[in-house]
């Protein structure tokens, strides 16, 4: 009877681990969260409706250590009509009399069977009323040929700026964002930064192999779980 209760405990494990594992994706950070977390090999970001999904970041400023640090800057989602992404959010800034250069980079990808075919940029500066200037640039390549797919950017001293492209349809998208901050006579800052990206298309949403390999642990522990039951009913 002990070993039948042993084995009973060990199939529910599987069972558990299996299924309610499906929706578990190894990486996967929610939002909001820091850039820091998502500058760590093999961690994303997803976001919905279509959903997207936002990986391979890189983080750099120069000169070298100017603030805000990775840890310092917030990541959460952004969501602006037909538009769904991300938005940075940190103290970005340049001194006055200095020019700090800050760079972004990270890769979006498509639902399986759907494609991105636009991109929004948007930021706010501020230059505290002095000569100050920024401006955000960046540069969109399709992951998977190298091919340019085209350019955004945004430039100002105070207030809201946005740009949007349209391009034909790729799956994966790498965005290369540089910001620049001329600090002029008060300095000068951004402090949100935001991506938007359509996506459409059709066709099949295909299990990624993980969650293929759970469903097939799970489905192994159910069949031992029913071999359990029916030696059990015949003794």
């Amino acid at each position: 009877m002990t070993k039948r209760l042993v084995y009973l405990a060990l199939v529910m494990g599987v069972l558990i681990l299996g299924f309610g594992a499906l929706d578990a994706r190894a990486g996967e950070i929610p939002l909001p969260t820091t850039l820091d977390q998502l500058l760590i090999p093999g961690n994303f970001a997803v976001v919905g409706p279509e959903p997207d999904t936002f990986s391979n970041f890189a983080y750099s400023a120069s000169p070298v250590g100017s603030p805000p640090a990775a840890a310092d800057v917030t990541v959460n989602e952004f969501h602006a009509g037909i538009e769904n992404g991300i938005t940075f959010s940190g103290a970005f800034f340049a001194p006055p009399g200095t020019t700090v250069d800050y760079a972004i980079s990270y890769v979006v990808t498509a639902p399986p069977g759907q494609v991105i075919f636009d991109a929004t940029l948007s930021g706010v500066f501020n230059s505290f009323g002095g000569t100050g200037v920024g401006s955000v640039g960046e540069t969109l390549i399709d992951a998977a040929t190298g091919k340019v797919l085209g350019t955004l950017s945004i430039f100002g001293s105070t207030g809201a700026a946005e740009d949007t492209i349209n391009f034909a349809g790729v799956s994966s998208i790498l965005v290369q964002k540089d910001i620049l901050l001329v600090g002029g006579s008060t300095g000068v800052g951004i402090s949100i930064v935001n991506q938007g990206f359509s996506s459409t298309g059709g066709g099949p949403v295909i299990p990624e192999p993980t969650s293929m390999a759970l469903l097939g642990i799970g489905m192994t522990g159910l069949l031992a779980f029913r071999r359990f039951f029916r030696r059990t009913s015949v003794a």
